[in-house]
């Protein structure tokens, strides 16, 4: 039991801060690769070429949603079977399941680009933006396999207690996506196929590190000979389908956004949400980041059935989220103008829209975190079905609502609305669900 000291500590701010600080500042870091990407790309290129980062946010959010069940899913198995004494199990089922995302991370590849050239021509785009489509989706499905092992890795350090690791990892690859954006753009004027190659070569840092250190046996999780468990899988699929159907249906809500933007304003319209998008983005990664720290505890107390860690973790984790929804709401509205103008000079018709929208939207972080703890508490509970109807209702069916409705009663106001109130609705739906299984995990 040497290894997993950590999870028979007191349950304390410091101790819990000291096992979600590096993953919090680990995603936040990981949130900066598409944004140094708009970043670049809209200075040395243009606001069209930011347009099309955002129109190909569709397909790479699918590329990516398989990893992130199988990551958050698996991962939940994988410890409950740790906190049970399964640990030789548990290590056949983490290989077998990193060799499932290699499968899945080929065969993605080969679909996008199967698919790419339909999906861009069919959206009635102008020349330049379709190309530029193109030519950043094609150079950044090279690096599928890469962008998978990384999701799984970044989770399974963190559970084997090298959360630190992780976020140098994070921190590596962020720095070189940085150097990388200039050297790529700014000096060999590679365009926006650079920023894609950019980006994948910084994911590839997590993927790279992690196949050396699971392949040490000192490392709490290490490959093994892996052993065929369809039950395993499908555990991993089902715990991890919330997660999944996050990053899916975000994706068909970005298409929604951008088709209605591109109705009510034109491609300017489709910019402006890009940078809207990066400021939630960067917010939902300090929670996100906080909840994948938690997760393992959560697992681990739950397979260990001790209900008086559980309730006290969630308690702290409560007032954690509030502390940081407060300071980023504060945050947003003061840093507004400051931050849209680092994506667009003011006299371009996207800041103004942009400003404004960022100004709406901001009512969305009051909310945020506690529909993404909640969703990842309950993948962390075993209780995938919960998870999915959690982050399923808030991405998609809420959303679906307030994007069809405001927008015919408001005009452009109700696109930017529409966030806010798909999201305080799932906090009511969230609200409900936490009370109802109170009794049933002891939190």
């Amino acid at each position: 039991m040497e290894n997993l000291n950590v999870y028979e500590k007191p349950v304390t701010l410091q101790n819990i801060l000291k096992f979600a600080v590096p993953t919090i500042a680990m995603t936040v870091f990981m949130s900066f690769y598409t944004m140094v990407d708009g970043l670049f790309v809209s200075n040395l290129i243009g606001t069209d070429a930011l347009s099309a980062i955002n129109l190909t946010a569709p397909v790479i959010q699918l590329v990516t949603a398989i990893s992130t069940m199988l990551a958050t899913g698996g991962s939940a198995v994988i410890m409950k079977k740790m906190g049970e004494q399964k640990s030789r199990e548990a290590k056949e089922d983490f290989t077998f399941l990193i060799l499932v995302n290699v499968l899945v991370g080929l065969v993605m590849c080969g679909l996008g680009y199967l698919v790419m050239d339909g999906i861009f021509h069919g959206m009635d785009l102008s020349p330049d933006v379709a190309a530029y489509c193109t030519e950043y989706l094609s150079r950044y499905l090279l690096f599928t396999v890469p962008i998978l092992l990384m999701n799984n890795f970044t989770l399974y350090l963190i559970a084997s207690e090298k959360a630190t690791l992780s976020l140098i990892c994070s921190v590596t690859g962020g720095v070189l996506n940085m150097i990388l954006d200039y050297v790529f753009l700014a000096v060999f004027h590679m365009g926006i196929g650079g920023a894609a190659l950019a980006t994948g070569l910084g994911y590839s840092v997590t993927a790279v590190v992690g196949l050396f250190v699971f392949s040490r046996k000192k490392s709490l999780l290490h490959f093994q000979k892996p052993v065929f468990r369809l039950g395993v899988l499908g555990n991993a699929a089902a715990n991890g389908c919330s997660e999944m159907a996050t990053a899916l249906v975000t994706g068909i809500i970005t298409m929604m956004f951008n088709w209605t933007m591109l109705r009510y304003v034109g491609e300017d319209g489709v910019a402006a949400v890009t940078i809207i998008m990066y400021v939630l983005m960067f917010v939902s990664s300090l929670y996100t980041g906080y909840s994948y720290g938690v997760a393992p505890m959560i697992s681990f107390y739950y397979g260990e059935q001790n209900r008086e860690k559980l309730k006290k973790l969630v308690g702290i984790s409560q007032k954690v989220i509030a502390g940081i929804s407060l300071l980023t709401v504060v945050a947003s509205l003061l840093l507004t103008k400051p931050l849209v103008s680092v994506f667009a000079r003011p006299e371009n018709p996207v800041y103004d829209l942009a400003v404004i929208g960022n100004r709406i939207c901001t009512m969305a972080l009051l909310f945020i975190g506690f529909n993404i703890f909640a969703s990842g508490m309950f993948t962390a509970l075993s209780n995938g079905v919960v998870s999915a109807v959690l982050a399923f209702s808030r991405s998609f069916v809420f959303m679906l609502i307030t994007m069809l409705v405001l927008p015919e009663l408001l005009g452009v106001n109700g696109i930017w609305l529409a966030t806010p109130a798909a999201e305080l609705m799932a906090l009511v739906l969230s609200g409900y669900l936490f009370g109802k299984y109170r009794k049933r995990y002891g939190y």
